[in-house]
């Protein structure tokens, strides 16, 4: 087979399958064993499973499928698309794509509405890029006092290179109209129920039109996108929450007003206060649709629970990463943040990707030893002591931490 052919046959398979034949409910019975309570107790007593395509995740959900990736897949920068979280909210999920039929609609307030096939998408100018995607509630399992919603551990994220259109370059050959205020997003999701509101997102005009990073992506790290990560074609809105990045898209619709249905509004707002919080249990006077991406960092490598030998130095990585401006220091502390030191970054993957970092840690004394990280953006933003509440459970930044057993 020559490289040609090799490239038209890969995207010209017809219906692509999630796995040879084997239903979401059949990959959740082959999980394997429950997690412990000494590893996190957020994450105790949830099974790992293997869907298609995928390697070995945390079960929150499987209708629709929740799948969280394990922390020690955080030490790299880049993370590889079988352990790539997968986040879906209405259900059934589609599970087969006829690649040769799919089309991305454009419509709406347009001079020349478009049908895309794979195809065609490919035409326009080529475009990566590495972005976080980070579920807006990932860590809503550590809220205190408890909110409603998905008990995610951290691992509703991980990092990719994007490869696609800009978004912007098929708005304008479609010719958006005077008069053009949202642009909605739809994919190939549809819930069961017609009491179901289907998952739809939107962005304003002036946000897409000013942002040529937001893309449609058709490739993650090299590759097609696997089925529960958006196959055919995704959005990448980077430095945003992962709500906008919708999936197995199939709709793009400009319209003259604001779009508010449920995913809007209600779905996905935050406080509107500067912090984007409330004091916990209370509840906010207004709300705005979340956006931007706080500051994060993690310890990935060691785990949490591990022991270490006082006196034998040892090695931490993890990663940070923000909304996109970049991460400009990352520092660890072992004693309850009174000192701090600065850890090495990795390379610079970009200003919307994680950034790796190591330190050396010499343990001093038994017992357990509590290992802080703190990050800092290029603006100066970081991370508090102690973590912001609101209702919805998004936007946690607060400094992480894990417990090593020293003996």
């Amino acid at each position: 087979m020559t490289r040609e052919s090799a490239g038209r046959d890969r995207w010209s398979r017809r219906a692509f399958l999630l796995g040879a034949g084997l239903t979401v409910a059949s990959a959740v019975a082959e999980g394997g064993p429950a997690l412990g309570a000494d590893a996190d107790p957020v994450l105790a007593g949830r099974p790992l499973v293997r869907y298609p395509e995928k390697t070995d995740l945390i079960l929150l959900t499987a209708r629709p499928p929740q799948l969280e990736t394990p922390l020690r897949y955080f030490d790299r920068a880049i993370t590889p698309n079988e352990a790539f979280f997968v986040r879906y909210h209405v259900f059934p999920i589609p599970t087969s794509v006829d690649i040769d039929q799919w089309r991305l609609e454009i419509k709406g307030h347009l001079e020349r509405p478009l049908s895309l096939s794979m195809d065609d998408l490919r035409k326009f100018p080529r475009v990566s890029l590495t972005a976080v995607n980070q579920c807006s509630g990932n860590s809503r399992g550590r809220f205190s006092p408890r909110v409603l919603g998905g008990q995610w551990g951290d691992g509703a994220m991980g990092n990719a290179v994007w490869t696609g259109t800009c978004l912007v370059d098929i708005l304008k050959a479609a010719g958006v109209r005077e008069g053009a205020v949202d642009v909605a997003f739809d994919g190939l999701d549809r819930p069961a129920f017609p009491s179901v509101p289907d998952f739809v997102k939107a962005l304003d005009v002036p946000r897409i039109m000013n942002d040529p990073d937001i893309i449609v992506a058709y490739e993650m790290n090299g590759a097609r996108l696997p089925m529960l990560n958006g196959f055919p074609a995704r959005l990448v809105v980077p430095g945003w929450y992962a709500t906008y990045w919708v999936k197995n898209l199939s709709e793009i619709t400009v319209l003259t007003e604001r779009f508010e249905k449920f995913w809007m509004k209600p779905g996905y707002r935050i406080p509107d206060t500067p912090c984007g919080c409330v004091a916990p249990g209370t509840a906010p006077r207004s709300t705005i649709p979340i956006h931007r991406m706080t500051v994060r960092s993690f310890v990935a490598s060691p785990p949490t629970g591990s022991r270490a030998a006082v006196g034998r130095p040892l090695i931490l990585r993890g990663i940070a990463f923000d909304g996109g401006y970049g991460i400009r220091e990352v520092s660890i502390s072992d004693d309850g943040g009174e000192t701090w030191r600065r850890a090495t970054l990795g390379p610079d993957l970009g200003k919307y990707s994680f950034r790796e970092w190591t330190a050396t840690w010499t343990p001093r004394r038994a017992g357990t030893a509590r290992l802080m990280v703190r990050a800092v953006n290029a603006v100066g933003e970081s991370q508090g002591a102690e973590p912001l509440w609101n209702p919805a459970g998004y936007l946690r930044n607060v400094i992480e931490h894990v417990d090593l057993q020293v003996g």
